[in-house]
């Protein structure tokens, strides 16, 4: 039997994404926080007794985590739809609304693959010289395919910046919905839901667009625990009208978040304390990489709102082998944006080794 014969022609030509585990001293590589955000003893007395409830199927609702969530970015639990991490929400999205699907590059892998494997239309528009949108051109494809995703990772990844907040309001006000005449809801030819995936959130400066859901029916906000210190969790949050997770809802999984991860993340949220700690270690350590990088002859680092750095090296591909070669291992870029490598903030002794690592090679 040809297999191949079997698979939709969307599928054949599709890549699997590629998250290779290499063993290493120091792990700089995924944007994973260096801390866990459970490690407290009256956290792990709780979640040994859920251990005693794994016969019974999870709160499908996910109803305590949802409150908590709604508590901490001050919306209700009626506009936040769980998801078993980021992408699979991505993927609820798609399969809903459909497409075409229009994003900036470089950005999120995910956007583009989850498009291809639903089948839908990408478009890509490829950002400025400084990493931003290029709004004339967005605005310009916006008319001529009408997506009806718009997906814009701000902080994006793997650059490491935010996006202006006015080209991306005026990429929201473009497309969003309007009504042709009093009582009639249609939305006009050129609406589009735009999703703002802030994952990196916690580590910037720049305000969340969460204030703005009220005034824009067509947003959308994708938050995750992953990048916090619960990467292994695999939650993330999709925060909308209640219209939009209604029908996003159709189309979930029923018993998508499983219970222990539910019972840890209520757990960690509730030690506020703790993780404003490691957020604001993390935040220092990336200050403190920034500066010792832009020392180093031959390195040209990015400006960070995220818990990585994008950096430029002459030959990036033999700095990359040469650290990995000293038990370093960081990303390697170089296939997405020209000589180009993104090292993760991690513990001060993890950035302290990668430092000076790095000089001695360079």
């Amino acid at each position: 039997m040809d297999i191949q014969k079997l698979v939709k022609p969307n599928i054949r030509s599709l890549r699997a994404y590629h998250a290779e585990e290499i063993p290493c001293k120091v792990k700089l590589d995924a944007n994973e926080s260096p801390y866990s955000a459970i490690s407290n003893q009256r956290s792990a007395i709780s979640l040994e007794k859920n251990l005693q409830t794994l016969n019974r199927y999870p709160d499908p609702q996910a109803t305590a985590l949802r409150k908590l969530m709604a508590k901490e970015l001050k919306v209700k639990p009626g506009n936040i739809l769980h998801g078993n991490g980021s992408d699979e929400l991505i993927y609820y999205m798609i399969t809903t609304f459909g497409g075409s699907v229009m994003y900036p590059v470089p950005t999120f892998s995910m956007y583009g693959i989850i498009s291809q494997a639903l089948d839908e239309k990408k478009i890509e528009i490829p950002l400025d010289k400084d990493f931003d949108i290029d709004t004339e051109k967005t605005i310009t494809a916006i008319k001529k395919y009408r997506p009806k995703l718009i997906f814009l990772s701000s902080p994006n990844n793997p650059t490491g910046n935010c996006f202006s907040s006015e080209r991306i309001l005026r990429i929201i006000k473009a497309t969003s919905f309007s009504k042709q005449h009093k009582g009639d809801s249609r939305i006009a030819p050129t609406s589009s839901l735009v999703v703002v995936d802030e994952a990196y959130q916690s580590f910037s400066n720049e305000k969340s667009f969460l204030p703005l859901l009220d005034k824009y029916r067509n947003l959308i906000v994708l938050r995750t625990l992953s990048k916090i210190g619960l990467a292994g969790l695999r939650l993330g949050f999709l925060i909308a009208n209640e219209e939009i997770i209604n029908e996003v809802n159709k189309v979930r999984l029923p018993f998508n978040v499983n219970s222990l991860s539910q019972a840890v993340a209520v757990e960690a949220l509730k030690n506020k304390k703790q993780m404003r700690s490691y957020l604001t270690s993390i935040i220092s350590e990336r200050k403190r990489l920034f500066r010792e990088m832009e020392k180093i002859d031959g390195i040209t680092p990015y400006p960070s709102d995220a818990n990585f750095i994008l950096f430029r090296a002459a030959d990036a591909v033999r700095v990359y082998k040469r650290l990995l070669a000293k038990g370093v291992l960081i990303r390697d870029l170089t296939g997405v944006i020209e000589n180009c490598l993104r090292v993760t903030v991690g513990t001060p002794g993890e950035n302290t080794v990668f430092l000076r690592t790095l000089k001695q090679l360079i």
